[in-house]
């Protein structure tokens, strides 16, 4: 017969075992879109990811990567393994630590348990493991090669190992769990910083246990303790450290003339040291808790020191070698993330604030040839203070978030915010749209996944008040709000049977979750759903719904007079609300045969001719580009240039080194001009009687450090200016004769000068850096940009790009005015399109494509559109033809709903002459926009950009169909259209027709 603990184990592994299948068969076969296509790449070949790094992630999914057995194409398969493989294991503690806190409410001791009991505590975490494991934030970052599983991982074995250290009653194995729990967090570092959060909720565990009478006072100042630890490790010991390393190296080499790195390693002796001789110490004078609070600080810097390799790596020069952190002086900065700039806490300015002074405040050193010399200093910015506050929420100087703040609160322009605006801002967006929609969207259910998607509820789910492109989209879940009021079942057992570890557990959820909200502060609108974030507090929220299944069983008792059978009847009866979160989250969580990602990257970089230089715009327009090429070795002749870094000293001295088979980058301005603190910013100052300047005269004035660009910024410091935002370029007229730099068609357009114009007032140090490049490239290598790129950079050059399939090239030439649309080569565009571009699984209806998969097709839908436009100015009717209909071969409608791109082929499709073909994209948009329309009218909701072109779209089709004759169609949509908004807003709409 099993013993409980033997029990207890089995039935944990078991759970370990089905979690672990569940993620296994829906993992992610390549890299997927954000941050996993960098991790992948960075473990790949221990390179340097953004900061603050994940070294030991790094170190650990690298040994994942070799199960592909030398073949790329498996390396993000096997390294997505691991997170399936750390996400199990996340499971395995969340069960091992609902049966602990079962326990604790009925008091059973250890080796005491009986068989009633033992049946209703494996009931109860059985369902709380399983809800948590079908959630829909953790089961997505449990099949990608992303940080969060692993975190999740530490800090699940971290409340666990401390729920085990509660119930140890030798005070020696007590000493051993707490310095095991300290090694558990030191490596945590190493991947993610959530694990800290927790430690606050811990330090009442060592309260209750250590004192058995507690007070709300005593609680209160263990909670500020464990506060107190999470500050010692996150700002003390994280980059603490290294500050005080980096201060004593200066110190040694500036003042004292040491060599580079004597410093360091008297700061290493110091530390060490003392470490030692405090442990020692401890041990002679048999001072237990300074000698255990001195070895968990040894084992926290043991596990610390996995940091290690961000050094030694940036020191090789990786390809991909982000803020280069090769010193004690950049390593500080990295760790810091300064690149992110700086959020508000406590006190900080409204978004009306105005900056009144700006003040020089500590140094910014850089490593010399025989020194440390100051490159810059560090702004100190002082705002009205009437326009100040206490916990600032709306804060951000961004004009785009400034019209955001004011319509979230109802603003006029000009009109001031009071601090109930701020306040109501906190609670209404970042707690209630960005943590509580979150929580419910896990717990309640979620209407979909497009943008801003709120949850759902009970009577949701029996309305039929949703139309059908929402209840077809995989993303619609509803869970009838059973795993919610599960949990709140388990709150209130929790509360009234245990309530010392009730609030550990609440603790738990706060800090990982409402806590954590107000800490990060996030702007009014972020690149992408958040809710990755918060697991931690959805994970603290699954152990209250194992717990609710140990309620239900405890009441159950009253008519089964026998814990066991009621334990049985609890979880047949609960069961079923995991298998109701796994059946609903199953489609959209199962990233089995999708490669679009990837795919969509390789079809980038195909765009490109041999050894081109590729500038990308956001995360996703470069971090699966850096996958394809450092993992599987695609195109590593193109050099992909990130515009944002552009905008730094690093990566511009990294853009002159050789990477794969990229050669170096030629730049006529050498470090000294576009170090930190150097030409950073250019103000255009345009002079009387200079309409224009020569691009590469001025480079010259710039790098001879000429008095005539000089100007004084304040009083307080002298910066260069640019004397006229016309920068021309001479362009050699033999170009023109060569084909490789300006084809045969595009010869009559050919411009002898191009006016390279700053599109602001002032030019950054990336668009001093794109203009040099330009110059000094002289045609020698081709250069392209994406569509995110061309549209940011900070000069006009659009009617000098000529489209080649999913890239711009930069040509000597200027686009005609009478040319109303793009230019496009049509010969290399369609060649790369028919035939270069992969679209694996795009015309699977089964596979799942979210909505920046869907972003991703509707661009490759564009471009589709504008060659084929181009094809038919050319008067290549059959190619066009052959072209549009290859697009809805490779990504049907069925597979990837036709969108903004998709209509906008209407017109095309019927000059090809396929009119059945355009008749039914009409049809099946205008379903959906229609239904959209009437929906929101219904539910009174606010337009948004989705609302917003389903209503231009449908005035788009309506001359459309009258022009090829389709009167009675364009009647029928007219008149629908104009009983959900009116005749006057259903007027001809914006959208142009060919």
């Amino acid at each position: 017969m099993l013993n409980y603990k033997q029990i207890n184990n089995l039935t944990g592994w078991v759970i370990f075992a089905v979690a672990t299948l569940v993620y296994i068969l829906t993992v992610e076969q390549t890299a997927s879109f954000w941050d996993p296509g960098e991790f992948i790449a960075s473990s790949y070949k221990l390179q340097v990811p953004h900061p603050p790094g994940a070294p030991f992630f790094l170190l650990v999914y690298r040994m994942f990567g070799f199960l592909a057995m030398g073949d790329g194409l498996q390396v993000a398969y096997w390294m997505n393994i691991g997170s399936a493989l750390f996400s199990g294991f996340t499971i395995l503690f969340l069960f091992w630590s609902i049966t602990l806190f079962g326990k604790r409410i009925f008091s059973i001791q250890e080796g005491h348990e009986t068989k009633s009991q033992t049946i209703a505590l494996m009931g109860s975490a059985i369902v709380g493991s399983l809800i948590y494991t079908f959630s829909d934030s953790f089961w997505f970052s449990a099949v990608e090669a992303e940080v969060y599983s692993m975190s999740s991982f530490f800090t699940a074995i971290v409340i666990w190992a401390f729920l085990k250290w509660d119930v140890i009653k030798d005070p020696r194995l007590e000493n051993q769990w707490m310095i095991f729990i300290a090694y558990l967090v030191g490596l945590s570092i190493g991947v993610h910083l959530l694990n800290l959060v927790t430690l606050p909720a811990l330090a009442l565990v060592y309260y209750f246990k250590k004192y058995p009478n507690p007070s709300l006072k005593g609680g209160i100042y263990a909670m500020f303790l464990g506060g107190v630890a999470l500050v010692i490790i996150n700002n003390l010991i994280i980059p603490g450290l290294p500050s005080l390393a980096g201060s004593m190296e200066i110190f040694f080499v500036n003042s004292i003339g040491l060599p580079f790195g004597s410093g360091i390693i008297v700061f290493l002796i110091l530390f060490l040291g003392a470490l030692i001789y405090g442990i020692r110490y401890s041990i002679k004078q048999q001072k237990t808790l300074v000698n255990t609070i001195l070895l968990s600080l040894a084992f926290i810097m043991i596990g610390y020191g996995s940091y290690a390799l961000i050094i030694v790596r940036a020191n090789q020069d990786p390809v991909i070698n982000q803020n280069a952190p090769k010193d004690i002086i950049s390593y500080v900065s990295y760790l810091k993330r300064e690149q992110y700039g700086y959020r508000p806490l406590l006190h900080g300015q409204y978004f009306t604030a105005q900056l009144v002074d700006q003040e020089e405040g500590a140094p910014i050193y850089m490593k010399g040839k025989d020194k440390y010399e100051i490159v810059d200093y560090e702004l100190k910015n002082t705002y009205d203070p009437s326009k100040t506050t206490i916990l600032p929420r709306i804060y951000s100087t961004q004009e785009n978030h400034k019209r955001i703040y004011r319509s979230k609160l109802g603003l006029r322009e000009g009109q001031e915010p009071t601090f109930g605006d701020n306040i109501y801002f906190m609670l209404s967006h970042q707690l209630g749209h960005m943590y509580w929609r979150y929580f419910m969207w896990n717990f309640s259910g979620r209407e979909s996944d497009f943008t801003d998607a709120p949850w759902m509820g009970i009577t949701d789910a029996f309305s039929d008040k949703y139309p059908e492109y929402i209840t077809e989209n995989k993303g619609h879940n509803n869970y009838l709000m059973l795993p919610l009021i599960l949990g709140l079942v388990g709150i209130f057992f929790q509360a009234k049977k245990d309530p010392r570890y009730f609030y550990v557990n609440l603790m738990l959820f706060l800090m990982m979750g409402v806590v954590l909200v107000l800490y990060l502060n996030s702007p009014p609108v972020e690149p992408r759903e958040r809710d990755y974030i918060y697991v931690g507090s959805f994970y603290a929220f699954a152990i209250w719904a194992g717990l609710g299944v140990l309620a239900i069983a405890h009441g159950l008792t009253k008519v089964t007079k026998n814990l066991g059978t009621a334990g049985i009847i609890a979880t047949l009866l609960t069961l079923p609300v995991a298998g109701l979160m796994g059946a609903q989250n199953w489609n959209d969580h199962n990233r089995k045969g999708r490669f679009f990602s990837v795919d969509s990257a390789r079809n980038f970089l195909a765009s490109c001719a041999p050894n081109a230089i590729l500038f990308t715009g956001g995360d996703n327009d470069t971090f699966p580009l850096w996958y394809v090429q450092e993992v599987e070795g695609f195109r590593t002749d193109v050099r992909v240039i990130v515009l944002s870094y552009f905008d730094t000293d690093w990566y511009v001295q990294q853009m002159t080194s050789q990477a794969n088979e990229s050669d170096p980058l030629p730049f006529s301005l050498p470090q000294e001009r576009y170090q930190k603190g150097t030409n950073d910013v250019l103000y255009v100052m345009e002079q009387e009687n200079l309409n224009a300047i020569s691009a590469r005269e001025y480079l010259k004035l710039l790098n001879s450090g000429s008095d005539l660009l000089k100007m004084k910024t304040s009083g307080k410091s002298v910066v260069n200016m640019v004397p006229s935002r016309n920068l021309i370029l001479e362009v050699d007229s033999s170009f023109v004769a060569n084909e490789e730099i300006v084809p045969a068609q595009f010869r009559e357009f050919f411009a002898p000068q191009m006016n390279l114009q700053i599109k602001g007032q002032y030019v950054t140090k990336g668009t001093l850096m794109l203009i040099d490049l330009i110059v000094s490239n002289n045609w020698d290598r081709p250069i392209y940009f994406n569509n995110t790129s061309l549209s940011t950079i900070g000069i006009n050059i659009g009617e000098h790009v000529v489209m080649e399939g999913m890239t711009y090239r930069l040509l000597p030439i200027r686009k005609p005015d009478y040319v109303r649309d793009e230019l496009v080569n049509t010969d290399i565009a369609y060649k790369n399109y028919m035939e270069k571009f992969a679209f694996r699984g795009m015309d699977n209806p089964d596979a799942y494509y979210d909505e920046e998969y869907r972003r991703f097709t509707s661009n490759h839908r564009s471009a589709l559109n504008s060659i084929a436009m181009a094809l038919l100015d050319e008067n290549k009717m059959e190619q066009a033809a052959t072209l549009l209909n290859y697009g809805l071969q490779t990504i049907p409608n069925e597979a990837v709903p036709y969108d903004l791109s998709s209509g906008q082929s209407v017109p095309l499709f019927f000059e090809v002459g396929e009119d059945e073909k355009a008749l039914d994209i009409i049809d099946k948009i205008s379903k959906k926009s229609l239904d959209m329309i009437e929906f929101y009218t219904r539910e009174d909701r606010a337009y948004d950009r989705e609302m917003m072109i389903s209503i231009e779209m449908v005035k788009y089709f309506i001359p459309l169909l009258e022009e090829r004759g389709y009167q009675e169609e364009a009647q029928n949509l007219k008149l629908r259209l104009e009983s959900l908004i009116g005749a006057e807003s259903a007027s001809p709409g914006m959208l142009e027709r060919r």
